[in-house]
């Protein structure tokens, strides 16, 4: 299919042909008719893409200081490679388009195949010709609907969520500061509410657009507060909504002085918010922010998982206020037909954008057509005509979030015998452009099209953690090879179900590994030597400062990530398992007792027993300051000590004298593990992962978490 793509490296729109999404659960596969380009917002994506890497830095001073932070602790070569990734991918343009359903997710309700569709979101209603959408980020559309109307959808949305927290009432003074698409719109719905509407906007242009739309006057922000005085007799006006898009105050500058005693300012666009207090506090304003389409937006729990909120307590989420806006347009009470100034093709889509970019233009509604072929052809794979790997080993690369990108692609690279024949990811654009990078010969965005490629014989699992049993079991049976990173499941029914898979493959020559690159780092490996031929069992802490992450970040759902005890602490947990030799035997857990955030699971410790009588402790601690290096072991036994730090640096103690062994960076075994599992695969041995040992920690952790819940010790 055809996507518009941004490169973010280069600067360079193009309009690509990319594999098709797939149909997931909760959301549904729709074929574009029409899609609306956000001028503004888009505008200014395409702008930063074409800066220098200086100009880039310049406009995201947040960014910088992250890749300072990541500098300071993996240093300047890992960092590069890294960010230089994140200038490789490729960015997808569009959140608001219309189209035909052709395929219904598991656990969709209200929707059929062929259905009449506005869908929203950010890198899902993206300008291309087949999307897949949460079912909550889309409504249908009646027949008597344009398509190139519906594709309004999500500004619309936006508009009418802006209006909300203004509350206006019927007979209400309301400026609108700010005439793009967001403020035209807004003008006209709170025309449509038997409101006046004062209209300010530096383009005479628009001013005229707006009069033409219910706007009662429309004029220069300089002449809004003598325009404003006049027609409220002084007081002020009721509300001022800010549509505008700057990083100066001016805006709020000026609603805080045309605003009446005791009025509503409610801000939708970007703007500073350096605030005047004056103003603001002697007439005792209400200032408001609108976020986006309304109460849903960035929740994953709403937007990906279809949770609705109640509609007694919250009657207009996202979804309902663009249910709202199509009614509207399909009452007549909303004009947008005048806001189109051009319709393009798809296929001619760098056309619309130099001209939202042309200085000299200024068009509001710029609309991408699709035709009206409604069996558009779905292909999920796509050969990039390039030759398949020679190499013995030709991995499909099966997910490539941030990890796999930056440590395990990496790893992969000083390995002859080792390549890289097939990418599939969810997002075309993603699939296509890693491959391309990595010299694969196709991509997908169905890992079953990895599974049925003869040209793969083993495969790299890096999704999200809810979908690696599914995965692992799959290529197991399709007889390929298997790398899965932590987590090996998020259920003992799913570690049993592949136990007892895995039993029968190993025989017939298959290997499992999971990623538990720690055990195999320099630092780990030195360790155990210096405890080679012990006498006694050791003592061993394990202290992790995890740092926070946000209560709805994937790895926090119990459902998606598995929390971070299973979804990271096996790491931990493998560690010294991997220094004592021996098997958990018994685990207990404790976490703290409550929490601002309502996590307390990342706030744990684990206590556990080893089969040949050693003892460890996990320390696993979210609440810490991350200026603290994250992780520390120190281990005990026959006189001995060891204390690593952060695998950049570790202390061996021994009759009374001190030896250091240090890495020029932190080695956490990547670049390691990679290389034993490649030589597993073809030595047909275990490579360092018995597969008991990987069972056991995915047990223990899993575990752990029943533990906290009920106290007690669990036997693994």
């Amino acid at each position: 299919m055809r996507q518009v793509v941004q490169h973010m490296r280069t600067g360079k729109l193009t309009v690509e042909d990319v594999p098709s999404p797939t149909v997931q659960p909760g959301g549904l596969l729709v074929a574009t008719r029409s899609s609306l380009i956000s001028v503004g917002t888009e505008r200014s994506t395409v702008e930063v893409a074409k800066k220098s890497l200086l100009g880039k830095a310049m406009d995201r001073p947040d960014l910088v200081r992250k890749v300072v932070q990541k500098v300071q602790k993996d240093g300047l070569f890992e960092t590069a490679r890294m960010v230089s990734a994140r200038l490789d991918a490729p960015a997808a343009l569009g959140y608001s388009c219309a189209g035909i359903v052709l395929e219904v997710g598991q656990g969709v309700t209200g929707f059929a195949a062929g259905d009449r569709v506005a869908c929203a979101g950010q890198n899902y209603a993206s300008h291309a010709e087949v999307v897949f959408v949460p079912q909550n980020l889309c409504v249908k559309v009646p027949a008597e609907v344009l398509f190139d109307d519906a594709a309004y959808v999500t500004v619309g949305a936006i508009a009418l969520q802006g209006v909300r927290q203004a509350d206006p009432k019927l007979g209400d003074i309301v400026a609108v500061i700010g005439l793009g698409l967001v403020g035209q719109l807004t003008v006209q719905l709170l025309r449509a509410n038997g409101c006046r509407v004062l209209a300010a906007d530096p383009d005479t242009a628009k001013q005229a657009l707006a009069l033409e739309h219910g706007a009662e006057q429309a004029l220069a922000p300089d002449a809004l507060a003598a325009a404003a005085a006049a027609a409220t007799e002084g007081h002020g006006v009721d509300a001022v909504l800010i549509a505008a898009s700057t990083k100066e105050s001016g805006p709020v500058e000026l609603a805080g002085a045309i605003a009446r005693k005791k009025g509503r300012v409610v801000v939708v666009g970007a703007v500073g918010m350096t605030l005047p207090r004056e103003p603001y506090y002697l007439k005792e304003l209400e200032l408001k922010l609108s976020t986006s389409y309304g109460p849903g937006r960035y929740d994953p729990e709403y937007e990906e998982k279809g949770r609705d909120y109640p509609y007694g307590y919250v009657r207009w989420t996202e979804r309902r206020n663009m249910a709202a806006f199509i009614q509207l347009l399909a009452e007549g009470r909303m004009n947008v037909g005048a806001l189109t100034r051009y319709r393009v093709p798809i296929a001619r889509a760098e056309e619309a954008y130099a001209r939202i970019l042309d200085a000299s233009d200024s068009p509001l509604g710029v609309l991408l057509t699709y035709g009206e072929d409604h069996a558009t052809p779905l292909r999920s794979a796509i050969s990039l005509r390039q030759n398949a790997p020679v190499s013995r080993i030709r991995f499909g690369l099966i997910g490539a979030g941030s990890h796999v990108k930056d440590a395990l692609v990496p790893a992969l690279k000083g390995i002859a015998d080792a390549g890289i024949a097939s990418v599939c990811t969810q997002r075309g654009i993603n699939a296509k452009a890693l491959a391309a990078r990595l010299g694969a010969a196709s991509c997908t965005t169905d890992y079953r099209d990895v599974l049925k490629d003869d040209a793969v014989n083993a495969v790299i699992v890096g999704t999200r953690h809810d979908l690696h049993a599914e995965i692992v079991l799959a290529a197991l049976r399709a007889g390929k090879h298997v790398f899965v990173e932590k987590p090996l499941c998020l259920t003992e029914e799913e570690l049993d179900e592949i136990a007892a898979l895995y039993a029968g493959k190993t025989a017939a020559g298959l290997r499992l590994a999971v990623g538990f690159n720690r055990r195999f780092s320099s630092h780990c490996v030195k360790a155990k030597e210096f405890f080679a031929g012990r006498a006694n069992p050791l003592v061993m802490t394990y202290r992790v400062n995890a740092g926070a992450l946000p209560p709805d970040h994937w790895t926090q759902d119990p459902e998606v990530g598995g929390g971070r005890i299973v979804g990271e602490g096996c790491h931990f947990v493998d560690y010294l398992q991997e220094i004592c030799g021996g098997r958990v035997v018994s685990v207990q857990a404790s976490a703290i007792g409550g929490h601002s955030s309502g996590i307390v699971q990342d706030q744990a410790i684990l206590s556990l027993k080893f089969s040949e009588g050693s003892i460890g402790t996990v320390v696993y601690a979210a609440g810490g300051d991350m200026g603290l290096a994250k992780e520390r072991c120190e281990i005990f036994g026959d006189g001995k000590s060891v204390v690593m730090d952060d695998f950049a640096r570790s202390e061996l103690y021994a009759r009374g004298k001190r030896t250091v062994f240090k890495t020029g960076r932190r080695d956490k075994g990547f670049e390691a593990q990679m290389a034993a599992f490649c030589r597993s695969l073809l030595a047909r041995d275990a490579g360092g992962m018995e597969f008991e040992g990987i069972a056991a920690v995915t047990r223990t952790c899993l575990r752990a978490v029943e533990s906290m819940t009920d106290g007690a010790p669990k036997s693994v």
